[in-house]
């Protein structure tokens, strides 16, 4: 059986929807099958990291939380976007993305979902797709959804930037993770100005939250310029911002 990364932030902007593309892509060059869920139905973005419009995709999770289909049926193979890009795809990557409907997002408001279902989904995907690893991209703050992806999870990734909010809020989600007992924790400081002293901030970072930062991830314009179309680490293979995801690969996988 494969295992489950949550990939979370205390807040929106910190950019862990491209945190979590980028992890996948790497995990999949590297020879594993991997698939992204993107669990922030109220405002899901993941899929345009992988050029998916809205039409393209037959299926989206809310179908399979409302019982319109299984969740093996959403899940969208993106591995050409890897030889796309000449690089080899040794393992396969799947995204399983959230609507963009205006109706469905606002069902979603006014309803809301059976939460039990997502866990069910996760283990279907896992057996039927023959995962090695599921990446949740969850929805920002401490939410039902939330509190069952960590608690399911067999790594949390938490992204912060450097930022004074983004400390205080961090803060309660380590607390919270620790009585869920997740087995693995890590912290990724993501848009680090170049003037900062990585090592102090490094430092500074697992001082306060005892746990290993992973990775520092650089502010790089090419990512700004990018604008969300495309994967930065396929683009940009051996920029500063690739290797530190690799390293952050590295990590989980050790």
């Amino acid at each position: 059986m494969g295992s489950i990364i949550s990939v979370h932030s205390f807040r929106g902007g910190t950019g862990k929807s491209n945190t979590t593309a980028n992890l996948g892509c790497t995990l999949a060059i590297l020879g594993y099958r991997v698939a992204i869920v993107d669990t922030d139905i109220q405002s899901p973005g993941i899929h345009v990291l992988f050029g998916l419009e809205s039409e393209d995709t037959e299926h989206a999770l809310n179908d399979y939380l409302w019982g319109r289909c299984k969740i093996t049926d959403v899940a969208r193979e993106v591995s050409h976007l890897i030889t796309a890009h000449g690089q080899q795809a040794k393992g396969a990557i799947y995204l399983i993305p959230s609507s963009l409907k205006t109706s469905e997002i606002t069902r979603v408001l006014r309803e809301g979902y059976d939460v039990g279902l997502l866990n069910d989904g996760f283990q279907q995907l896992l057996q039927g797709l023959n995962l090695d690893f599921l990446l949740i991209d969850t929805h920002p703050g401490l939410n039902e959804e939330t509190l069952l992806s960590i608690t399911i999870s067999d790594a949390l990734v938490l992204i912060l930037r450097p930022d004074r909010q983004d400390f205080q809020g961090t803060a309660v989600t380590v607390d919270v993770a620790r009585q869920l007992d997740v087995p693995k924790m890590v912290m990724v400081v993501n848009k680090v100005p170049s003037a900062f002293n990585q090592d102090s901030l490094k430092q500074q970072v697992e001082t306060t939250y005892g746990v290993p930062v992973a990775g520092i991830l650089p502010v790089c314009e090419e990512m700004f310029q990018l604008g969300s179309s495309d994967i930065f680490c396929l683009r940009y293979p051996e920029h500063p911002y690739s290797l530190v995801i690799r390293s952050i690969v590295q990590h989980l996988l050790d």
